[in-house]
């Protein structure tokens, strides 16, 4: 999508060279050429000779549309911060500008939809304004394009797997935003901008959590715990797939409930907190019970269906845990890489196991799925471990 021309070119050559990155797909409008040696006009004489032997294109007209564009989404965007001073990201110092980030943040966020649709309008912005290139108008809006795309990078975080192509060409166009506002660690960094002290994730202490409980931005505050408890979330999936599971429901709940309006920020940012003490306490679990943390696993696998803790217990189901976890280690040196068998000579181990030990017969299907699928975790964990090693 972005070239950057650093060498004469001129009629066929150069027409070649703008080929590699025209062509449109998907959320791709087209493509950034980055021009340092001032080629324009070989351009247009490279584009007159291009049309004049019955080819089409016209890319004077493409600019200007991509012009028009630009300025619609300009409107909006300026629209859904109407009411807000921003005049501090132009003429502030660097600190005043990066602590601008957090208070948009909850402008932004105090909205009906606000967050979804200042994204959708930066994100079209960003790519008109990468087509308009060096248009009069794109210089006149540069610096408040920036502005929007740091507060839009600061609503959804760094990077997004899922549009990483159009994280690059935002970044693209940010290169070519004249003006540095500060370092992009530190403007993107929500923690800085908030005036707290980035936590340890897989802690998150008491001190931490009543930091964000007295934050002035309340929205800012549900949105930094909810990404915070979305990655430790993430982080026990690779170990616990039950118990992240049942985390990340709670999580869901209080989010929407608060998305919906059902309840204020205040109250989600108090279950956010508890729901955050409550993951941090349940690290001890494991001791208490006397299991490993592997071993705890496979118990949650089990005693997910009530019943089977009802006719078994908690002392039989930690015994079958413990088997589990000693059947599924032998299994590790199988080649993980055919997947199939090993996951069939699996389920034969654990429906063989859980028979032996009496688990109820009508649980034992979807208990077996819950097994298999907290041993795949297991198997890739201890996989990975050994290739590390």
């Amino acid at each position: 999508h972005t070239m950057y021309v650093d060498k004469p070119m001129r009629g066929h050559g150069l027409m070649q060279a703008i080929a590699r990155v025209n062509r449109v797909f998907r959320d791709k409008p087209g493509g950034l050429i980055v021009d340092y040696l001032g080629l324009a006009q070989e351009l247009k004489q490279a584009l007159k000779t291009y049309t004049e032997s019955g080819g089409k294109g016209d890319a004077v007209s493409i600019q200007k549309e991509a012009v028009k564009v630009m300025l619609v989404k300009y409107e909006i965007c300026c629209g859904l911060l109407h009411g807000f001073d921003r005049s501090l990201w132009l003429e502030g110092k660097p600190q005043e500008r990066v602590t601008l980030i957090p208070q948009a943040q909850e402008f932004i966020l105090a909205q009906e939809d606000g967050k979804e649709r200042f994204v959708a309008a930066v994100s079209d912005l960003s790519r008109a304004f990468a087509l308009a290139g060096a248009d009069e108008e794109a210089l006149r809006i540069r610096d408040e394009v920036s502005f929007f795309q740091t507060v839009k990078v600061a609503l959804v975080g760094p990077t997004l797997e899922k549009h990483q192509a159009e994280e690059d060409l935002n970044l693209a166009v940010r290169q070519i935003v004249s003006r540095a506002i500060v370092p992009e660690r530190q403007v993107l960094d929500v923690f800085t901008a908030a005036g707290l002290e980035k936590p340890d994730i897989s802690i998150l202490s008491d001190q931490f959590l009543d930091e964000v409980r007295e934050l002035p931005q309340k929205n800012v505050a549900v949105e930094l715990l909810r990404k915070l408890l979305s990655d430790e979330i993430k982080a026990r999936r690779r170990k616990n797939v039950v118990e992240a599971r049942s985390f990340a429901e709670m999580l869901e709940q209080a989010i929407r409930r608060y998305q919906n309006r059902s309840i204020e920020s205040a109250a989600v940012i108090e279950e956010l907190i508890e729901l955050a003490k409550h993951m941090r306490e349940a690290d001890k679990r494991g001791e208490e019970l006397g299991l490993t943390e592997a071993e705890l696993a496979f118990y949650d696998a089990l005693s997910v269906n009530d019943s089977a803790v009802q006719v078994l217990g908690d002392e039989r189901l930690r015994g079958i845990a413990q088997e589990l976890v000693v059947a599924v280690r032998k299994n590790v040196t199988i080649d993980w890489t055919i997947r199939e068998n090993v996951r069939a000579q699996l389920r034969v181990i654990v429906k063989r196991i859980l028979r032996k030990h009496g688990y109820p017969p009508d649980k034992q299907e979807s208990a077996t799925q819950t097994v298999l699928e907290q041993a795949a975790v297991l198997m890739d964990g201890e996989v990975a471990d050994a290739d590390a090693a």
